[in-house]
């Protein structure tokens, strides 16, 4: 056989591996307004720039009539390409080709490009869409996905590892996501459960669809699996480019810089207005977070999910930087288990990453209440408090109203290493509020008062005035400056341009014991 022979070979077995399997399957796939294998990744990376790996891998099984058909590549997609001009690894599972369903052969090609990515210090992005382990195959499916689970553990806090569920995604496959930094979904074709809608049935006899048990929402703003719910794949594959905008490759390098071109030293007059002066009126903290950041764009990270804290990527003077914020408009901005979870991985990301943390506080305490203790708050509320104090980016610290009792302390306060703290002259730094603390210390002398109601006013003034006010912290250190709300953007940058060659570590050890 020639070479011009054996290129024309060539040819038409990568046009056989392009097919997936079939033009009636891809049809099918279509039909359900889902992308094939391919599309996605010319949707996910910049234009041209995809090279496959392991284009002509087949399956190794013999078992149940699988002899007769091995097709190429065997259901996953697998190779590199860029993403704004960065180095990314990708697999994208083909559900044309056996349900796209793991194999011995699928599972190792997506090993490959994980080690390669951990080699190189370059994000790894998986495009799911299997219908499991494949069964034919029996227990080498699934040691093929214990294989994966240990390459996202090994690789967790190396480089990033990115998810979209644009299928189904149950049983054991769910835990590789599961691992992952953050995970997207598609309204209507995304679902992620361990077992079925079927197998609840018959164990517990109730009723579920696939959206009600492991849809987008359900995992969007229930559960907190997922991180980003987005109304189709193609809005879901440009949140991924999004995303890239705002965090480095790897451990090592530093975050991309923003584009934007909004001064640095720009004073915000509207801020001035943002806090009610009745300090139980609530407001919206994005007015603060999108008032201060570069061009006010944010990227919310679990929008949908425990609404009563804010985590967010944003640019700030250039600086790529995570935003944890409490949210006074959701549950007076209270921290809660489903917070307290939400803003401790977000923060540890960050913290593994070299993204530098920005608190804008406002909180009142934590939830009480029968069903957050019996659910664990306190562990689970420690777990914040742990990955503030663990971690080494710089960390700063507004104080725009409330910061009462023990979550003064957990959110980013001086004494758990935030670099700088500032305070608005509206901050209240207290143990309680006023209110409270007056019923406490002065019960048995306002109830025994002529007008109980204006002793009961004369003492949450003279409280206030020594406490609920940011001058006592201020006077300490813990507060560093106690701001004008205009500047509270040019501080923040100054601060950051500061805090650019921190240096601090922690004690040697294996690692820590985080309270799970």
């Amino acid at each position: 056989m020639s070479m011009r022979e054996k290129l024309d070979l060539l040819s038409q077995r990568r046009a056989e591996s392009e097919l997936g399997g079939g033009a009636e399957r891809l049809k099918a796939q279509h039909d359900k307004g889902k992308l094939s294998a391919r599309e996605r990744l010319e949707v996910l990376l910049d234009e041209g720039s995809f090279v496959e790996l392991d284009r002509f891998v087949t399956h190794r099984s013999s078992d149940f009539g699988l002899d007769k058909s091995k097709p190429y590549g065997d259901g996953v997609v697998t190779g590199y390409g860029k993403i704004h001009g960065r180095l990314v690894y990708v697999f994208s599972q083909d559900f044309t080709v056996f349900g796209g369903s793991l194999s011995e052969a699928h599972a190792g090609k997506i090993c490959k490009v994980m080690d390669l990515a951990v080699q190189n210090g370059a994000p790894v992005i998986g495009l799911n869409d299997s219908g499991g382990a494949r069964i034919q195959e029996g227990v080498v499916s699934l040691g093929g996905y214990a294989d994966i689970f240990l390459r996202n553990t090994m690789a967790s806090g190396v480089v990033p590892q990115i998810s979209a569920i644009l299928g189904p995604c149950a049983g054991g496959a769910v835990y590789s996501p599961a691992i992952t930094d953050f995970v997207y979904m598609v309204r209507g074709t995304s679902y992620m459960f361990v077992t079925g809608p079927n197998v609840v049935k018959t164990v517990t006899h109730e009723d579920v669809t696939m959206e009600q048990l492991g849809g987008a929402d359900t995992h969007g703003g229930t559960s907190g699996v997922s991180h980003f719910t987005a109304g189709t794949e193609l809005e879901c594959l440009e949140g991924i480019r999004t995303l890239m905008r705002f965090i480095p490759s790897n451990n090592v390098d530093a975050a991309p810089k923003g584009v934007a071109v909004d001064p640095r030293d720009r004073r915000d007059e509207a801020l001035l207005d943002v806090v009610p002066d009745n300090a139980n009126k609530p407001y919206d903290i994005h007015d603060v977070i999108r008032r201060v950041v570069d061009d006010g764009e944010i990227l919310e990270v679990q929008k949908d999910f425990a609404g009563n804290i804010v985590c967010a990527f944003a640019h700030l003077g250039g600086h790529s930087v995570g935003i944890v914020a409490n949210q006074p408009a959701v549950l007076a901005g209270v921290l809660d288990i489903n917070a307290s979870m939400k803003a401790a991985r977000f923060i540890r990301f960050c913290d593994a990453f070299n993204i530098p943390i920005v608190t804008f506080e406002d909180v009142p305490g934590f939830l009480p209440g029968v069903t957050q203790e019996h659910g664990g708050i306190i562990k689970h509320g420690a777990k914040l408090l742990y990955a503030y104090c663990e971690a080494t980016v710089p960390k700063l610290t507004v104080i725009t109203r409330k910061a009462y009792g023990g979550a003064y302390d957990v959110m980013s306060s001086k004494h758990i290493r935030s670099d700088v703290n500032l305070a608005w002259p509206t901050a209240e730094i207290a143990v309680m509020g006023p209110k409270g603390a007056v019923e406490i210390l002065f019960k048995k002398e306002i109830a025994e008062a002529k007008d109980p109601q204006a002793a009961m006013d004369a003492r949450v003034a003279e409280y206030t005035d020594k406490f609920a006010n940011p001058y006592v912290a201020a006077a300490r250190g813990y507060v560093d400056d106690i701001i004008d709300p205009r500047d509270t953007r040019p501080r923040l940058i100054d601060a950051l341009d500061m805090l650019q060659g921190k240096r601090q570590s922690m004690p040697r050890k294996k690692h820590g014991n985080i309270p799970l």
